[in-house]
């Protein structure tokens, strides 16, 4: 048993810096395609929540990106950005606009309309309703959608490794290749305790901007 955790440390060790540079990547790409689809996706939910007509057609667009395959995601972009990052943080973005956009969407709407006639009737703009009132009691559902995009970038970005993008995927690749279950698992662990820490982050930071009356008790 000891010889088996000895020989598991000396494998650690021997790729310790090749797995901590690719966390990095893996990181960097996550972190960059959420920002990117945050940026995007409320301004688009604000928007679908102002007008039903547009609601449908932004909604559907922002589905489609989701019932693509990854692969085939990869392989439809890459006519136009080539192969490496910047690829990979297109087919990111995609995946994490949806969450996003529709806990947006769903918790502007979810405000009630008493409380917007309050606000009206003390004079608010509807610049003044949006950003006082609505972003702030929509803001726990946003960041729930933050965290599914999250969990679902961490998992998908592995497969950047095919792209040249590096990421976790590429010590995975090598375990796939070389039929090396240690190498696949050095990269599979790190990947899965990512995604649990941003998960575990991200529903921390849920329970935060959560108002405190409305809060889950435990």
């Amino acid at each position: 048993m000891m010889g088996a955790v000895t020989s598991a440390f000396d494998y650690v060790q021997r790729y310790w810096d090749e797995l901590v540079w690719l966390t990095q990547e893996h990181i960097i790409m996550t972190a960059t395609a959420l920002g990117i689809a945050f940026v995007i996706s409320v301004p688009l939910g604000i928007i679908a929540s102002r007008y039903r007509r547009l609601q449908f057609v932004i909604l559907w667009l922002a589905g489609l990106g989701q019932t693509i395959p990854s692969l085939a995601l990869l392989g439809l972009l890459m006519p136009f950005l080539g192969i490496g990052f910047p690829l990979a943080i297109a087919a990111l973005t995609v995946r994490a606009v949806l969450p996003i956009l529709i806990n947006t969407c769903v918790g502007i709407m979810e405000v009630s309309d008493a409380v917007i006639e309050s606000a009206r009737g003390m004079g608010m703009t509807r610049r003044q309703i949006l950003t006082m009132i609505e972003l702030p009691l929509a803001a726990p559902l946003i960041a729930a959608g933050v965290r599914t995009a999250a969990v679902q970038c961490v998992s998908i970005a592995t497969l950047a490794a095919f792209v040249g993008a590096g990421g976790l995927g590429d010590m995975i690749f090598q375990g796939v290749l070389e039929v090396s279950t240690p190498k696949l698992l050095l990269g599979v662990v790190p990947a899965a305790l990512l995604a649990l820490g941003a998960d575990f982050l991200l529903g921390r930071l849920e329970w935060w901007i959560t108002p405190r009356g409305i809060r889950a008790t435990g």
